[in-house]
């Protein structure tokens, strides 16, 4: 459209009227959502300094919003970092500086809502809302209009507590504090697991006990076992073993047993520390022949990890679904290329993350958002194991939190955690103490794409003629456990011990 020679500030009038029409929408948009929120001098003295995040619940459930997260449906959050907050001064959630989820959220559909807010002080727990000494709010009701207004003052007046462990005659805690992780944190940490005892065991006895020491997958902990007066997977097709349920939670998510520099030496912690004053205070097989190593999805990354950077401790890992083991596919990724991009691939479609049959569930830059207002979830988990630490004392960022552009030189930093690579660099090296301990079952059709990395293991091993195990089996991450795959799982493990016990034959 051509200015008329009579009106030329007409037009600009009018565009300088637009601009700042939409600029006052944008502003009372943010304004829209407004949550004045506190903590008590009682719950804590002060000052804070952290992240405050406030999470929702739709409708009036009695539910903690807290407690409420949800991968496939997640609900929306706030966020924002503070600094020397004093006790009963307010801050504003949800203007400036506030970080949201969804990215675009500036009103709240129209009903009745619950709100909490959690303030964490990041002491050890991987999820702020749950965390032990995080301090949290109770839930506060508010209703949302047509306008989408949402407005709520929200105080947090008590201290998240750790829920004890409950021991009983066959399950017992086992805790084990850690020189070398409290050097690393600056502050007691411990390695921690739950003990179950099968039903022939005998203090007293001159016998010793094969283990199995199982890690569980990404929000898994011990404390799953307590209370527990009947331990399963402690009889392994007729044969007697220890379970031990190790603890993978860190602030930084699920530090899988990998030393980092980010975690620590979980590792090392776990291999000169825990498994010495574990052997020490059971009747455990103090060889490798007896110490046998399981987990699924996270804890069968982690399971697999430990065997291969430790092959002369363990005698044998059976690995299900385990997390990408090889970067050449991280979940349809490809790390390793010239120009990789989590959230699209090179044709430009959506990357998706999660499946349910032919369905996507979730994709990349969605699960990418969701983590933004929170710590330690499932993806930055892997930059807190595999990046160095950054200049600002954070894990350095694999990818662009906007774009989804993957920083190729964290990337080739991640090498050293690339399973397939390092098995298929240095087999001829490791074969003498890994022949015949390897044992990966993956589904075909793995709910997080998980498959396409196991695909490329197994290719390699069976290229070099390496004495390894990896199946691909009908199923999903979980369906792929089926009661057949279950018993293989623990005849394997129960011929393994025949085997060692007949080698070495230390016990009756």
């Amino acid at each position: 459209m051509r200015t008329h020679p009579m009106f030329p500030s007409a037009v600009g009038f009018l565009r300088k009227s637009f601009v700042l029409c939409v600029l006052a929408m944008s502003l009372a948009a943010q304004d829209a959502i407004s949550f004045d929120v506190s903590y008590s001098k009682d719950a804590f003295a002060g000052p804070f300094t952290g992240r405050v995040v406030l999470y929702f619940a739709k409708g009036k459930s009695q539910r903690e919003p807290r407690l409420g997260s949800n991968w496939f449906n997640p609900p929306p959050m706030l966020a924002i970092d503070v600094k020397d907050l004093p006790a009963g001064k307010s801050i504003t959630v949800g203007g400036a500086g506030t970080i949201r989820f969804p990215r675009d959220l500036t009103a709240f559909e129209k009903g009745a809502w619950n709100v909490q807010a959690v303030f964490d002080r990041n002491l050890g727990g991987r999820a702020i809302g749950s965390a032990a000494g995080n301090l949290k709010s109770d839930a506060v009701a508010f209703d949302v209009g047509g306008d989408g207004a949402a407005r709520a003052t929200v105080k947090a007046t008590a201290v998240i507590t750790a829920r004890p462990f409950k021991e009983t005659n066959r399950v017992k805690e086992l805790v084990v504090p850690s020189a070398k992780l409290t050097a690393h944190y600056g502050r007691p940490t411990s390695v921690k697991a739950a003990v179950a005892l099968p039903e022939d065991y005998d203090p007293s006895s001159s016998r010793r006990w094969p283990v199995i020491y199982e890690i569980p997958g990404f929000g898994g902990r011990y404390g799953a076992w307590s209370g527990n007066e009947t331990p399963r997977g402690t009889q392994r097709d007729g044969e007697s073993f220890i379970h031990v349920l190790l603890d993978p939670e860190c602030p930084g998510g699920h530090h899988v047993f990998a030393d980092s520099a980010n975690n620590g030496p979980w590792g090392t912690a776990l291999v000169t520390e825990f498994i010495p004053a574990f052997e020490a205070a059971y009747k455990a097989h103090p060889a490798p022949g007896g110490r046998f190593l399981t987990g699924h999805s996270s804890g069968g990354w982690s399971s697999l990890y430990l065997q291969v950077t430790h092959p002369k401790v363990f005698g044998g890992t059976w690995s299900t679904s385990p997390d990408p083991v090889d970067f050449r596919d991280f979940q349809r990724i490809d790390l390793t290329s010239a120009k990789p991009n989590m959230f699209d691939d090179p044709e430009g479609n959506v990357r998706p993350l999660a499946r349910q049959g032919n369905r996507v569930m979730v994709t990349y830059r969605a699960f990418s958002d969701m983590e933004r207002p929170l710590r330690g979830e499932q993806l930055e988990s892997f930059e807190y194991v595999f990046s160095p630490k950054g200049a600002d004392g954070a894990p350095m960022r694999l990818w662009n939190r906007d774009t989804g552009e993957v920083d190729t030189q964290v990337a080739a930093s991640w090498k050293p955690y690339d399973i397939g690579l390092t098995l298929r660099t240095r087999w001829k090296d490791l074969a003498p103490d890994l022949a015949g301990k390897i044992r990966v079952i993956m589904g075909n059709d793995d709910t997080f794409y998980l498959e396409g990395a196991c695909k490329l293991l197994k290719n390699d091993l069976e290229a070099m003629g390496a004495d390894a195990s990896v199946q691909m089996l009908p199923g999903d991450h979980g369906s792929v456990l089926t009661k057949a795959v279950r018993d293989g799982i623990n005849k394997g493990m129960a011929d393994a011990w025949r085997k060692a016990r007949t080698n070495k034959a230390p016990n009756p």
